[in-house]
Parts: structure tokens; sequence; C-alpha cells
């Protein structure tokens, strides 16, 4: 298999996002989704308004989100809502809660722990999807890029439950007594990949990944550690195992010194597993090489 690209610029702007898409060479066709974490109220990691706003301008995308299956503020649409004003995201575009009137299965090929995923009913709706992720720790997973931003962030309240109970229950409340097959977790959320993939069509899937306030915490922690790192610049592919392998070797290789909790965050959870896991079922490509746009 011959080597993913993954563009890189250290320009993390807005003019630094719209030339790193436009490397991808790729035209994201009829309603077109930009997938994001809109970020838990009391957080301040989450993708900046003005950031983004050029890009799904360019794109004429709508920001789209689903309900958590934590009891935070993201819980239910309502206060949901109130969490998406408030962060900025209604001033720059329209935004959607995929499942805020529910969700419907989309099946997993080559399943080792899903036969199907849980998505809101809304994404039905759109024809392309951008994920546009902040890539970053996370207190689970290990880290969070694209794709966890496909997985668990596309899936519907329900649908989150049975990814973190590894197919379970699709119950948000019954899954914590479920949560005790860490590599289980990760593989199911590249099998949650699959079945968006195979859903959407490769050809209408681009990815970016923002390396900036590089916590060890996710954006759904209202209260995130502090970054011990340098910010290190934008990432983008066609390919989302070649993207997120690209973006945990530029922080396991980084010479900043900062980075060591996050290191040992995203090694203590075995965080590469779903990168690995993703290839194994034809998701990606681990080999890839860096195309500086700078």
């Amino acid at each position: 298999m011959e080597k993913s690209i993954v563009y890189f610029t250290k320009d993390i702007s807005s003019e630094g996002l719209l030339k790193i898409y436009k490397a991808l060479n790729t035209q994201l066709k009829g309603k077109v989704a930009v997938k994001i974490s809109t970020g838990e109220l009391g957080g301040h990691n989450f993708l900046n308004p003005n950031l983004i706003a050029p890009l799904v301008k360019q794109l004429n995308g709508t920001i789209v989100e689903c309900n958590t299956a934590y009891r935070g503020k993201r819980f239910n649409s309502k206060d949901h809502w109130k969490v998406i004003k408030q962060h900025g995201f209604l001033n720059i575009a329209p935004c959607d809660i995929l499942d805020e009137e529910g969700d419907f299965k989309i099946p997993v090929k080559k399943g080792k722990h899903l036969k199907y995923n849980l998505v809101g009913t809304h994404l039905k709706n759109y024809n392309s999807i951008l994920m546009l992720s902040h890539f970053k720790g996370h207190a689970m997973g290990g880290f969070g890029g694209a794709l966890k931003n496909m997985s668990i962030g596309l899936a519907s309240k329900n649908g989150k439950a049975f990814i973190h109970s590894v197919g379970r229950t699709e119950d948000p409340d019954a899954m914590w007594g479920l949560i005790d097959d860490q590599d289980g977790f990760l593989e199911s959320m590249a099998e949650a990949c699959n079945s968006i993939v195979n859903y959407i069509k490769p050809k209408n899937l681009a990815y970016i990944n923002v390396a900036n306030r590089l916590s060890i915490d996710c954006d759904c922690d209202s209260h995130p550690a502090e970054p011990e790192m340098a910010d290190i610049g934008i990432f983008a592919s066609l390919d989302p195992v070649a993207l997120d392998q690209c973006c945990y070797d530029a922080i396991i290789n980084s010479a900043d010194k900062g980075k060591k909790s996050l290191v040992n965050r995203m090694h203590e959870k075995h965080a590469i597993r779903t990168v690995e896991w993703a290839a194994e079922i034809g998701l990606g490509n681990r080999d890839y090489v860096v195309e500086s746009i700078d």
C-alpha cells in the first residue's frame, strides 16, 4: 500500500486552515456537515469559532454535534443549544444537534465487537462531512483526534453508550458499570468509524486535526488541565488513520519537554490501539509521508 499523505502547517490561523484544506485537493459536495466538539461548559480548549469560521463559510457548512452520554451541560438538547450559543458557534454558521430527534442504526462491517452504530437521525440530511478535530489528550481514550471525532463524536447519546460499553448497552446511565474493557472500547471506536465511512463514502469525507491547546484532557472536560507543551500546528489528510498516527507520532517524537504528561496519558490508555484496529479493518494506512505547505 502506498503511503498516505498528511499535510502540515505550523500556521494555526484561519488562513492556515483554508490553505491546508485547499491542499487536500478534494471537493465536499452537497450539504456539508462540519463535525467539531462544541466543548463542555467551563472548558476553554475547544476550537475557537473565529479560527474555523472562514473555512466553515467557504464550505457553506453546518456545524454538527451530538448530545453527550455523561450528565453534563450537553446531555440534553435544550442545555446543549445554550452551550453552542455561549461558545459562539451560532454566530458563525448554522448548527445542528444530530440526535435531537432520535437516532438510527447503521451497520458495522468486519466488526469484532459492534454489529451496528447508532447515529443521530439528522445525519441523513448531509452528503459529506469535514471532520474538524481538536487533537488533544483524553481521560478515557488517551487522545482524541479524527477517529474519535468520527466515532464517539458522531454517535448519538445512546450510540456513545454502546461504543463505551463495547456493544453491551445503549443506556448512557448503565454504561458506567460496563467500562471495563479498554482495548475493546478503543477497537469499538474504530468499528464505529467503519460504519460512518461506509455510510457517507470515503470520497465525501475529509479530515483536519488542529494540534493546539494540547491538554491531557478532552474538550468534554469542564475543568481541563492546562497544556504543558507548545502548540504544534494543523494536520490534514484524506486518510484518518494516517492523520491520527501522524499526530500521535508528532507528540511522541517532540523535543518539547512539556510532552511528558500527554505522552503518559496516551500510553497508559493504550491510545494507539484505535489507530491499529482502524488500519486492520481497512479504514486507512498507518504509513504516511508528511508534506509541509509552509
